[in-house]
């Protein structure tokens, strides 16, 4: 099935009812289809239409939707940007993937504005103003979106399109610190909303939070679509806060949300926090980072009649697991594999590793992604071998009864809030000071985040500077949240034999007695 075919169906089965609550706005399946259609003629219309590039950059909004599922409908491919991306992060994923048109709201404009220089490659720029105007100056070419969908057709375009066409891509972490573009077809991602819905039990009775930024896989295809898919009443969060969560589930009747460990923390540690307000809430589901055990017994208190089922995947896949609520006694796993997926643990040569054995995380099925534009090394190093299976990277081991157990995560990436945070750009960052003579950045614990990124720093000889200064300066390099927040100054780092620094050795005082999930790479080819 089609992307554009998902809305349809929902439109048709119930097309009066609302599909989108944001703020005051109540949008009806019929209307979004029909929002949708009208963007998609107006992309045709622009000269976009089949296997053009555009991009969007945008909080949580209708038209965030509408842009997604009409550009599907028009055979263009939709790549999301994250509004938490610097200027040159922006000019270089939009330069990679060659993108030929920009959509972005207010709360991206200041962002545009600050790359517009770069970014001498986009035709277009649409600008979303549906109840904001910009904060910042908006190019001198730029359409407004209501402009380009008025006065267009309602019903789809007629565009020849297979599901094995590309759809989407999103941006996933490289190991030069730059993002990969993690390029998807609709077949993939029509396989993981129908996982999605199937395993999180979502129904048309359902009134669904999505309070996680579309922009990210696990918001957009795992759940919103999902949602669409089962026809379900949405109610979109433009950005995360937890007071406002609790008013939304109150007054919305919320049944279900997704959240990451961080959003959950600070919605049951807020000052406001009322388990008779999010009374309403049935199934919360959650992801994007390991959930300590002292948390998930904090949320299991907090909220004993909500059912918290996790959800362990890549951008590269989406769903690989689930641990539904009913298996409370594997709650050290992630749990058994969604029902269209197949999972296999290897060692180093690629040879089945027996249950209890630790290897690398392969997987298998209808989800998984085409390639990662632009990267074919990258692309080759995922998929090892000839017969399908994806190399995630990922270190764990099966149990007697076919639950995961996750050992380590590759990469050495630092997980915070559900946010991937790559030590290689804040080592780049900080080698840009005159006074670092060597650098290793990895991940230390963290009760609110999860994960934060921590430096150990060898100085040059007779140079000066404090912690916090390094820190700023960071800050100044890269997006604020990726600054590292401890910086210790030793007086040599830790090295293999054959000069790599060992950062399990600088890691291990941190991380005594606390589990993580952590990412290193083990793999080699058959």
């Amino acid at each position: 099935m089609l992307t554009g075919d998902i809305l349809r169906h929902s439109a048709l089965r119930s097309p009066d009812k609302t599909a989108i609550v944001h703020g005051n706005r109540h949008i009806s399946y019929g209307d979004l289809h029909a929002q949708a259609n009208r963007f998609a003629h107006g992309l045709l219309r622009l000269g976009l239409g089949k296997g053009s590039r555009i991009a969007i950059l945008s909080s949580n909004c209708p038209e965030y939707a509408a842009a997604y599922l009409g550009a599907a409908s028009a055979g263009c491919v939709l790549a999301h940007a994250s509004l938490r991306s610097t200027p040159d992060d922006l000019i270089y994923m939009l330069d990679k993937i060659a993108a030929q048109a920009l959509l972005f709201d207010a709360a991206g404009a200041a962002l545009v504005a600050e790359a517009l220089s770069g970014l001498q490659g986009i035709r277009h720029f649409v600008f979303i103003d549906a109840q904001a105007t910009s904060p910042a100056p908006l190019p001198g070419n730029v359409i407004l979106f209501s402009a380009l969908t008025e006065q267009q057709y309602d019903s789809a375009p007629v565009v020849r399109l297979a599901e094995s066409d590309p759809l989407a891509i999103t941006f996933t972490g490289g190991t030069t610190g730059f993002p990969k573009a993690v390029l998807v077809s609709h077949k993939a991602r029509y396989a993981t909303a129908l996982a999605a819905a199937t395993e999180f039990a979502l129904s048309e009775e359902d009134t669904v939070a999505v309070s996680t930024p579309l922009f990210h896989a696990a918001g957009l295809f795992v759940w919103f679509v999902p949602a669409i898919m089962k026809s379900a009443t949405i109610v979109l969060q433009p950005t995360w806060d937890a007071a406002q969560f609790m008013e939304l589930v109150e007054h919305e009747r919320i049944s279900a949300c997704f959240l990451v460990p961080t959003q959950l923390n600070e919605l049951i540690s807020h000052p406001l926090f009322s388990t008779a307000r999010l009374a309403s809430l049935r199934s919360i589901g959650y992801a994007g980072a390991p959930m300590g055990r002292s948390l998930l017994d904090r949320v299991r208190e907090a909220l004993p009649d909500a059912e918290l089922t996790e959800n362990y995947g890549q951008s590269e896949s989406c769903p690989l697991t689930v641990r539904l609520p009913r298996h409370d006694s594997k709650l050290a796993t992630v749990g058994r594999p969604v029902f269209n997926v197949e999972l296999a643990i290897v060692d180093e040569t690629g040879q089945p590793l027996p249950p209890g054995e630790t290897g690398e995380i392969l997987t298998r099925g209808d989800t998984l992604f085409d390639e990662y534009l632009g990267d074919p090394e990258q692309t080759a190093a995922a998929f090892l071998t000839d017969d399908g299976w994806l190399w995630t990277g990922d270190l764990g081991y099966l149990d007697d009864d076919g639950f995961l157990v996750l050992v380590d995560r590759s990469k050495d990436v630092v997980i915070s809030g559900g946010e991937n945070i790559y030590p290689a750009e804040i080592e780049n960052a900080l080698y840009r000071h005159p006074s670092v003579a060597e650098c290793a950045v990895f991940a230390i614990p963290d009760e609110r985040w999860g994960e934060l990124p921590a430096a150990h720093v060898v100085l040059n000889g007779g140079a000066s500077v404090s912690g916090e200064e390094l820190i700023a300066f960071c800050a100044e390099q890269i997006a604020r949240h990726k600054r590292p927040r401890l910086v210790k100054f030793v007086d040599a780092l830790p090295h293999t034999s054959v000069g790599k620094i060992q950062k399990s050795v600088l890691r291990a005082p941190y991380w005594a007695g606390v589990r993580r999930f952590a990412k290193t790479a083990q793999r080699g080819k058959k």
